[in-house]
């Protein structure tokens, strides 16, 4: 019997941060329940190749809350997931992440209306199911992107970055747009929650005359979803004492 995911308690354990020693536990205590549940077939789901180059291990997904760990650097072999459009982007949703182990930096873009010289296009993202935080289940049926360009030309430069080691929390507000940075060659994973916002669309720039497009989401079998999650736990660890 697997465990229920207790979001509204994660969420608070957040809130009161990793200082907090009981937070801290709380924390990775729910990372290393999860993975041991997936590791040992508990907890039925499979591992999806995100686009921008993660690992996304889909834990509950509960109305327009949901939760995930994001795999970094330890992606099993298989066809690389690569973006179609760029890596910049900004969610639908709001965004709030404990850095299990490595490092992840987000760097904030800033983005503005340029019709006349512009250097992006601005496309929306419509997805037929959410990868970030998707019901519970195998998820035989793989996520579908519809990738749509608007109207908006537009143009950006590179704001302040932040960089957040273990046990750091960071959050990222709906429509902020940003680059998710981990140094090359380097391994990372973070426990994640996710808070939809209503009539929101993730967005993401891309090429001036790029045209719509979809985008399947590769997902990873069994035994690759189970691997992953014993190289996270064993990761874990080796950085925090439970």
């Amino acid at each position: 019997m697997r465990s229920p995911v207790d979001y509204r308690r994660i969420e608070q354990a957040m809130a009161r941060g990793t200082r907090d020693g009981a937070a801290a536990g709380e924390l990775f205590a729910a990372a290393a329940t999860v993975l041991e549940e997936i590791a040992s077939g508990r907890r039925a789901l499979r591992a999806v190749r995100h686009p921008l180059g993660f690992l996304c291990l889909p834990v509950r997904r509960e109305g327009d809350r949901g939760v995930c760990v994001h795999v970094f650097g330890d992606v099993p072999a298989g066809p690389p997931a690569r973006p179609t459009t760029s890596a910049v982007h900004a969610h639908s949703w709001d965004l709030i992440s404990c850095v299990l182990y490595g490092q992840v930096g987000n760097l904030r873009v800033r983005v503005r209306d340029e019709p006349d010289r512009p250097t992006h296009r601005l496309f929306e993202v419509h997805s037929t199911a959410s990868v970030t935080a998707p019901p519970d289940g195998t998820g035989d049926a793989p996520a579908v992107d519809e990738i749509r360009p608007t109207s908006r030309l537009v143009s950006c430069a590179p704001g302040p970055e932040e960089t957040s080691l273990a046990g750091g929390i960071y959050r990222l507000p709906a429509g902020e747009f940003h680059t998710t940075v981990v140094p090359p060659g380097t391994v990372a994973a973070t426990l994640l929650l996710g808070r939809s916002l209503p009539g929101r669309h993730d967005l993401t720039l891309g090429p001036v005359h790029g045209p719509a497009h979809r985008v399947v989401r590769q997902t990873c079998d069994a035994a690759q979803t189970a691997r992953t999650a014993r190289t996270v736990l064993r990761r874990i660890d080796g950085h925090h004492c439970r």
